[in-house]
């Protein structure tokens, strides 16, 4: 569905504005001729944004709605990009990059839920999924774009963050097309008539049933008491499953590999050139099996995806994890199992985690649930940024990729015992199977 294509250029957005500092960052060093410590905050502070929008995100969402929510990130996104273009000293830069980490992290809130809420049942995983495929893209095409731009000389680096302007403008602009959430309409503004004409665009066949289950969930909610906390007990399983599954997304190990890949390629005794080489393949297997998984998501389910997925990272994991305690690299061995981590990371947690949080809360608390899991996603992604040199540097190899296996084994025991299938089911039959028992 259209509406759902322009919303999911929020994702583009995202990871665009997440990689595109990996191009940039030692010219922005020696520019402005940064400390260490000085560094690692220039290329830090977005995260940080990202995290308090993360965290923040549900609010403006509740309040002014989805659609004027996605008006906010796409106006942080370019201000962000022609910010850090321009920007003539060093704190003006940083403040800008840190508007731009709370474009992301409100990104991350909002979107997946408009897209949620304006979905059909049967292909609402595959519109969701479309959110985390255009942020594998995004990262993709900034890859791209920061190596053709590298060639223009010493003050590319402005071009390279200022290119972002163009997609963010385009953004800005469709949003102006599509029409707030039909579910936030009913559940926050008691606009009835202008949420059904929406509903009967999405669903021709059965809007009017869908409109009473809508209603009956806001009666239901209506019997509690009016902003009752996420955790008062009647939301336990869902605030338990998103938190588990975005702390497992981190877990395996994925921002690790994606941020720090060179030189983890290093460590196994690649040369710089090989090390780059394998990192663009990493980008590479990401975009083709995420397209490949939200293909497959609405046919398969969520939990099939999760569960071949969590097999493919424990057997990838331990044999990176062998082969670093081994110490005998073989060649291309490392970056060999490191594609295939990506490949199955891409096909099930990368796919499916927005799409998942996305469903299991109900209609009054999603939008607290979904910042919920996005928190707890960015909290635990610095945490392993952050510590991964260290640790890497201070166990080994080995001792750092068996601990990210192990993780995944754990994970496989949660998806098995405890993940529910949410496929094919309207939010309100999830909200009833989910919260209800």
């Amino acid at each position: 569905m259209a509406w759902s294509m322009v919303v999911a250029l929020g994702g583009f957005l995202f990871g665009f504005d997440t990689a595109v500092i990996s191009g940039a960052e030692k010219s922005i060093q020696q520019f402005w001729q940064l400390s260490v410590f000085e560094h690692g905050l220039t290329i830090s502070i977005a995260l940080i944004g990202t995290v308090v929008g993360s965290i923040l995100g549900s609010r403006p969402s509740d309040r002014f709605g989805r659609k004027n929510t996605l008006y906010f990130v796409a106006i942080a996104y370019l201000l962000s990009s022609l910010g850090t273009a321009f920007a003539d000293n060093w704190y003006f830069f940083l403040a800008f990059r840190f508007l731009g980490g709370l474009g992301v992290g409100a990104s991350s809130v909002t979107a997946p839920i408009y897209i949620s809420e304006v979905s059909p049942a049967d292909r609402r995983g595959r519109l969701v999924g479309l959110f985390q495929f255009n942020v594998v893209l995004g990262i993709l095409i900034s890859y791209l774009s920061n190596y053709l731009i590298s060639q223009l000389g010493d003050t590319s680096w402005r071009l390279m963050l200022g290119v972002q302007a163009v997609p963010a403008l385009i953004f800005l602009i469709l949003i102006r097309f599509i029409p707030e959430s039909p579910r936030w309409l009913i559940l926050k503004k008691g606009e009835t008539k202008r949420a059904l004409d929406i509903l009967q665009i999405i669903n021709p066949l059965n809007y009017k049933d869908e409109l009473v289950s809508i209603q009956n969930s806001k009666l239901e909610s209506s019997k509690t008491v009016n902003n009752e906390s996420l955790f008062s007990g009647q939301y336990k399983t869902p605030v338990v499953l998103a938190m588990m599954f975005a702390f497992f997304n981190q877990v395996s190990g994925i921002n690790a590999i994606i941020y720090y890949a060179p030189r983890i390629f290093e460590m196994a005794g690649l040369g710089a050139h090989s090390s780059l080489l394998s990192t663009v393949g990493i980008g590479t297997i990401n975009f083709v099996f995420t397209l490949l998984a939200i293909n497959v998501i609405d046919k398969v389910g969520r939990r099939v995806l999760m569960l071949i997925g969590s097999f493919g990272l424990i057997v990838s994991l331990f044999l990176v994890a062998y082969t670093f305690y081994s110490g005998n690299f073989n060649g291309f061995a490392i970056p060999i199992y490191m594609m295939v981590f990506i490949a199955f990371f891409a096909f099930s947690q990368g796919a499916v985690i927005w799409v998942f949080i996305s469903e299991i809360f109900p209609n009054q608390v999603r939008a607290k649930g979904q910042t919920l899991g996005s928190s707890t996603h960015w909290v635990m992604a610095a945490i392993i940024a952050f510590s991964f040199p260290y640790l890497a540097e201070t166990l080994g190899g080995a001792v750092t990729f068996s601990f990210f296996g192990t993780m995944m084994v754990l994970q496989l025991i949660f998806v098995w015992r405890f993940m529910p299938e949410t496929k094919g089911r309207s939010l309100e039959q999830i909200e009833t199977n989910i919260v209800m028992h």
